[in-house]
């Protein structure tokens, strides 16, 4: 399934105020230079002979906790007064975002809680738990450890750090976007795991600010995908949240949403959504072609491109957002035994 630009209405960001701008993302990019990890953008043999055109996979893989997060969260906590961070961190997670906020505060020395439905896979939880965050294990949906971090934030004066719908998690994110254009000034596409469009929203704003004719297309998964049902509504809206491979993108965009929704809604030329065999494919190809280990919403923008869902015209990068699988579940689509 495919929302195509015609129904998005994207829009070069001159036409428009946007709540996060590129100034926001260098400042962000300076604010986090030696915190986080530039990371690789290589070029995959496999899939450019596939396609034709030149395909490059930009690894988030390689940060330090597995996945991009790590670049919002830390622009968000660093960007916090003294007095803010005295008063002690709060998230919800689908584990990822939990374990950026987890790592960041650890490496400055704050306390974090970090709130999560029993939908989390068991080995994201136990990671975020090794970095000594206080876990909160609520409900079956992303929504329901939401309202557990708003009642700690109104009962014991948390400080929420958001998993995307903030400018700071926006412009952290945004970082990618700025490393792509430098490295690959002639892009052509990118390819963004979609979920409460953090990710797409920042490296839409970096890439189209010097590139605006370049495609910034979002990749979900049939199952549960917040972003598409709401831009498809024209306004945020709830969906339930299903189990999928691509767990990390599960979870809904917020009803007050209004940060990443009017940036994807804005500058997203297409979104796609895979189903889970597409997703199982992605996977096992980036393990037997690349030699990356990713997690399912990491392989969402390759499984794309194995499914023939997106037509590619010139310089093309995949993100890769995410290593942080479970080992057995890795396993067993790698055998052909899952999907």
């Amino acid at each position: 399934m495919t929302i195509m630009k015609s129904e998005i209405q994207a829009r070069s960001i001159e036409d428009q105020t946007l709540p996060v701008c590129l100034a926001d993302i260098e400042r962000a990019a300076a604010r986090i230079r030696d915190r986080v990890t530039r990371t690789p953008l290589v070029r995959s043999a496999s899939l450019s002979r596939l396609t034709g055109r030149p395909v490059h996979l930009k690894l988030e893989t390689h940060q330090p906790i597995g996945a991009f997060k790590l670049r919002g969260a830390t622009n968000a906590i660093v960007a916090l007064d003294q007095t803010a961070r005295e008063r002690g961190l709060v998230t919800a997670s689908t584990g990822n975002h939990g374990r950026a906020v987890a790592y960041a505060a650890q490496m400055l020395g704050i306390p974090a809680t970090i709130c999560m439905s029993s939908l989390v896979p068991a080995n994201k939880v136990e990671a975020i738990r090794a970095l000594g965050a206080d876990i909160r294990i609520v409900g079956v949906s992303q929504d329901d450890a939401q309202e557990e971090v708003d009642r700690l934030v109104a009962d014991h004066g948390l400080t929420p750090i958001p998993p995307f719908d903030h400018v700071d998690i926006v412009a952290g994110q945004g970082t990618i976007g700025l490393e792509i254009v430098e490295e690959l000034p002639d892009l052509s596409t990118v390819l963004i795991p979609l979920s409460g469009g953090g990710l797409a929203a920042g490296i839409a704003v970096a890439v189209k600010a010097s590139r605006p004719q370049a495609r910034i297309i979002g990749i979900s998964m049939e199952r549960g995908a917040a972003m598409h049902a709401s831009i498809t509504a024209g306004r945020p809206v709830a969906v339930r949240e299903e189990q999928t491979l691509a767990d990390s993108l599960g979870g809904g965009i917020g009803l007050s949403n209004d940060v990443t929704f009017p940036i994807c809604r804005a500058l997203l030329d297409n979104i796609v959504l895979l189903t889970e065999e597409e997703i199982a494919g992605g996977i096992r190809h980036i393990a037997r072609a690349e030699n990356e280990v990713v997690e399912g919403a990491g392989a969402v923008g390759v499984g794309a491109i194995l499914a023939g869902k997106v037509k590619l015209s010139g310089p093309t990068v995949a993100i890769l957002s995410g290593s942080n699988i479970a080992p057995d579940v890795h396993r067993h689509i790698i055998e052909g035994d899952a999907a």
